[in-house]
């Protein structure tokens, strides 16, 4: 018969307990891109609406191990969050910030060709 995990857990020593906290924390700071979906409670079917793609192209990102960081950040954000991408050195952190301009890049490239679009139906 199943126990109670918080039964399990108040008979371990503190040191085990100690391990256990210090492996979940790990589990939760380093994730595949379908768990992270998954934790988040998505489906595949309502990340590509979001994503506007179908379930099978939110399968084939989530199987690759080697994506585009556009491809990430939409789907970063497609979840409600957003990606932030650092280099670890023994000397410190960095943060990388040149693809930070790539949404905006986008966004503004969408709203010229929106305009054109509304000049030449005019």
């Amino acid at each position: 018969m199943a126990k109670n995990f918080r039964e399990l857990e108040a008979k371990m020593s503190p040191g085990a307990r100690a391990r256990s906290d210090a492996k979940t924390q790990k589990m939760i700071e380093e994730m595949a891109l379908n768990e992270l979906r998954q934790a988040m409670g998505i489906t595949q079917e309502r990340l590509a609406k979001a994503l506007r793609i179908n379930q099978a192209g939110v399968s084939k990102i989530e199987s690759r191990s080697d994506i585009f960081v556009s491809t990430l950040r939409k789907a970063i954000e497609a979840m409600g969050g957003k990606l932030d991408i650092r280099a670890k050195f023994p000397a410190g952190e960095v943060r990388i910030r040149q693809f930070g301009g790539l949404a905006r890049r986008r966004r503004r490239a969408r709203r010229s060709d929106s305009g054109r679009r509304a000049k030449a139906a005019a």
